[in-house]
């Protein structure tokens, strides 16, 4: 019996090291290398770009300029998001 919950304990303490350390290592599979970031910004930076370009031109109104520029700090701010789950 006494062999029983020692196990389980131990168990159990393997799990919670395990969960504790992987929550504080950095995910290298979701960080952006900075070629990739640069890029990222770029595309971002032409696209923001575009837009002003048709709501100078008349091309948009500004209920579609708000909108897409909204879109845009959306995706922005993804990728210096921190880990979910």
């Amino acid at each position: 019996m006494i062999t029983t919950a020692a196990s389980l304990c131990l168990l159990i303490l393997t799990g919670a090291l395990y969960d504790t350390s992987r929550l504080l290592a950095p995910d290298r599979s979701r960080r952006m290398t900075r070629p990739r970031l640069r890029e990222h910004r770029a595309v971002l930076e032409t696209a923001e770009r575009r837009l002003v370009r048709q709501r100078l031109h008349g091309r948009i109104d500004a209920t579609t300029y708000r909108a897409g520029m909204r879109l845009l700090a959306d995706v922005q701010r993804a990728p210096g998001r921190g880990r979910h789950g």
